[in-house]
Protein backbone atom coordinates (compact mmCIF):
# COMPACT_ATOMS: atom_id res chain seq x y z
CA UNK A 1 0.00 0.00 0.00
CA UNK A 2 1.25 3.49 -0.78
CA UNK A 3 0.46 6.81 0.83
CA UNK A 4 1.34 10.43 0.08
CA UNK A 5 3.39 12.60 2.39
CA UNK A 6 1.79 15.96 3.15
CA UNK A 7 4.29 18.79 2.70
CA UNK A 8 4.09 22.56 2.67
CA UNK A 9 5.62 22.73 -0.81
CA UNK A 10 3.70 24.49 -3.56
CA UNK A 11 0.67 22.45 -4.65
CA UNK A 12 1.27 21.48 -8.25
CA UNK A 13 -1.57 21.50 -10.74
CA UNK A 14 -0.04 18.39 -12.29
CA UNK A 15 -1.32 14.99 -11.11
CA UNK A 16 1.52 14.24 -8.71
CA UNK A 17 2.55 14.04 -5.07
CA UNK A 18 5.81 15.52 -3.81
CA UNK A 19 6.52 12.27 -2.00
CA UNK A 20 4.97 8.83 -1.76
CA UNK A 21 5.84 6.03 0.65
CA UNK A 22 5.46 2.41 -0.33
CA UNK A 23 6.82 -0.66 1.47
CA UNK A 24 8.96 1.51 3.77
CA UNK A 25 10.62 3.47 0.96
CA UNK A 26 10.04 7.16 0.30
CA UNK A 27 10.05 8.19 -3.37
CA UNK A 28 10.38 11.85 -4.26
CA UNK A 29 11.46 14.20 -7.03
CA UNK A 30 12.49 17.72 -6.09
CA UNK A 31 12.84 20.84 -8.18
CA UNK A 32 14.07 24.40 -7.47
CA UNK A 33 10.73 26.09 -6.76
CA UNK A 34 9.76 28.43 -3.97
CA UNK A 35 6.55 28.55 -1.92
CA UNK A 36 4.76 30.36 -4.77
CA UNK A 37 5.72 27.68 -7.30
CA UNK A 38 8.26 29.86 -9.08
CA UNK A 39 11.65 28.57 -10.16
CA UNK A 40 14.17 30.47 -8.04
CA UNK A 41 16.46 32.97 -9.72
CA UNK A 42 20.19 33.15 -9.12
CA UNK A 43 21.61 30.38 -11.28
CA UNK A 44 22.68 26.86 -10.42
CA UNK A 45 23.82 27.59 -6.85
CA UNK A 46 20.48 29.10 -5.81
CA UNK A 47 18.54 26.40 -7.64
CA UNK A 48 20.56 23.52 -6.18
CA UNK A 49 20.22 24.96 -2.67
CA UNK A 50 16.43 25.39 -3.07
CA UNK A 51 16.10 21.85 -4.41
CA UNK A 52 18.07 20.42 -1.48
CA UNK A 53 16.07 22.54 0.98
CA UNK A 54 12.84 21.22 -0.57
CA UNK A 55 14.19 17.69 -0.18
CA UNK A 56 15.06 18.26 3.49
CA UNK A 57 11.57 19.70 4.10
CA UNK A 58 9.93 16.70 2.43
CA UNK A 59 11.92 14.22 4.48
CA UNK A 60 11.12 16.08 7.70
CA UNK A 61 7.42 16.08 6.74
CA UNK A 62 7.74 12.29 6.51
CA UNK A 63 9.28 12.19 10.00
CA UNK A 64 12.73 11.47 8.62
CA UNK A 65 15.95 13.22 7.63
CA UNK A 66 18.63 13.34 4.97
CA UNK A 67 20.37 10.46 6.79
CA UNK A 68 17.66 8.11 5.48
CA UNK A 69 18.44 8.82 1.81
CA UNK A 70 19.82 5.76 0.02
CA UNK A 71 19.96 6.94 -3.59
CA UNK A 72 19.96 10.25 -5.46
CA UNK A 73 19.66 10.78 -9.20
CA UNK A 74 20.90 14.25 -10.12
CA UNK A 75 19.75 15.80 -13.39
CA UNK A 76 21.46 18.98 -14.62
CA UNK A 77 21.21 20.82 -17.92
CA UNK A 78 24.95 21.55 -18.17
CA UNK A 79 27.89 19.35 -17.15
CA UNK A 80 29.62 22.39 -15.59
CA UNK A 81 26.81 22.62 -13.02
CA UNK A 82 27.91 19.36 -11.39
CA UNK A 83 30.80 21.02 -9.52
CA UNK A 84 28.40 23.44 -7.83
CA UNK A 85 25.87 20.72 -7.08
CA UNK A 86 28.64 18.53 -5.61
CA UNK A 87 29.84 21.34 -3.38
CA UNK A 88 26.36 22.02 -1.98
CA UNK A 89 25.52 18.32 -1.79
CA UNK A 90 28.44 17.86 0.61
CA UNK A 91 26.88 20.50 2.90
CA UNK A 92 23.64 18.50 3.13
CA UNK A 93 24.81 14.89 3.24
CA UNK A 94 27.33 13.14 5.46
CA UNK A 95 29.23 9.88 5.03
CA UNK A 96 28.20 7.28 4.34
CA UNK A 97 26.80 9.16 1.36
CA UNK A 98 23.80 7.95 -0.62
CA UNK A 99 24.46 6.03 -3.80
CA UNK A 100 24.02 8.43 -6.70
CA UNK A 101 24.15 9.07 -10.39
CA UNK A 102 24.48 12.33 -12.26
CA UNK A 103 22.86 12.78 -15.63
CA UNK A 104 23.27 15.71 -18.04
CA UNK A 105 20.04 16.35 -19.95
CA UNK A 106 18.99 18.70 -22.74
CA UNK A 107 16.23 20.20 -20.62
CA UNK A 108 13.82 19.71 -17.74
CA UNK A 109 10.04 20.13 -17.44
CA UNK A 110 10.29 23.88 -16.92
CA UNK A 111 12.69 25.61 -19.27
CA UNK A 112 14.28 27.76 -16.56
CA UNK A 113 15.12 24.76 -14.33
CA UNK A 114 18.80 23.81 -14.22
CA UNK A 115 18.61 20.91 -11.74
CA UNK A 116 16.24 18.22 -10.51
CA UNK A 117 16.73 15.43 -7.97
CA UNK A 118 15.04 12.04 -7.84
CA UNK A 119 15.51 10.57 -4.37
CA UNK A 120 14.83 7.28 -2.55
CA UNK A 121 14.95 7.00 1.23
CA UNK A 122 14.28 4.23 3.75
CA UNK A 123 11.75 5.08 6.43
Amino acid sequence: MKHAIKTELFSSRAPLEWAVVGNGTLYTAQIPIDAQGQVVAGGIEAQARQTLDNLRHTLEAAGSSLDAVTQVLIYVTDRQYLATVNSLYADYFQAPYPNRAAIVVAGLAREEMLVELVVYACL
